[in-house]
């Protein structure tokens, strides 16, 4: 799992930050359960996981009302606790998936080459995508207390705005998914960037499938939140 530091403090809903990445497993995380008691900013990193590091155009507009703030102080580091056992199940239960822990939320990202991918101009949830939501949908059922927003993204091959309509589809087909596992639909929101936010060489075969990614956030709700600060007190 990789875990991204808290370089800056984010200050609009839709404004991206560059990020700084460095890697850590998941069961040598502990100092994301101190994070919270030293940051207190909205969670612009965890945008930045999600999109790269540009500023592009696309999607509903939605990415920061989702994530929200930071919490800090006793309440943050007990988030931060729950927030580091979750994304230590993830890794356990799907070895081959993206984890980072990011300020006090976890983004997985599922490209070509690790368990959730689509076929060409398809946005339908193959056999294979299901065994791995399968799987993540479990973690998400036993950890009621947080919300998740799905983002889609293309490679840059084919028209601009047919990719913006397929990454949709396919970030609203996980999240249908999800639904149909028995997850409570008020949990998710989706985004969508077509081909306006890579992260990888559009001109390499490599880069293009892992383009051709979908990004899960996972964040506290607001249940978690309060009861962490009651608990802090």
């Amino acid at each position: 799992m990789k875990t991204m530091g808290n370089k800056y403090i984010a200050i609009a809903i839709a404004i991206i930050f560059s990020i700084g990445l460095t890697s850590c497993e998941a069961t040598r995380n502990a100092n994301n359960k101190q994070k919270g008691a030293a940051i207190g900013a909205a969670g612009g990193a965890i945008i930045g996981a999600i999109i790269g590091n540009n500023v592009g155009k696309g999607g509903n507009g939605e990415l920061g009302a989702v994530i929200g703030g930071v919490v800090g102080g006793g309440a943050g580091v007990l988030i931060g606790h729950k927030m580091d056992e979750q994304a230590k199940r993830i890794e356990e239960e799907i070895p081959g998936a993206e984890v980072e822990r990011v300020d006090q939320g976890i983004v997985v990202t599922f490209d070509e080459n690790s368990g959730v991918y689509f076929d060409t101009e398809k946005y339908n949830i193959n056999a294979a995508s299901q065994t791995t939501l399968n799987k993540l949908a479990a973690v998400l059922k036993d950890y009621p207390d947080t919300n998740v927003l799905v983002v889609g993204h293309t490679d840059s091959r084919g028209d601009e705005s047919y990719n913006m309509t397929l990454s949709k589809n396919r970030a609203n087909s996980v999240k249908d998914y999800f639904v149909q596992q028995g997850l409570s639909a008020s949990r998710f929101t989706t985004n969508w960037f077509g081909e306006t936010q890579p992260k990888y060489d559009n001109n390499t075969v490599e880069g293009r499938a892992k383009n051709r990614r979908v990004n899960v956030a996972i964040v506290p709700n607001e249940d978690m939140i309060q009861e962490a600060k009651a608990n802090s007190n």
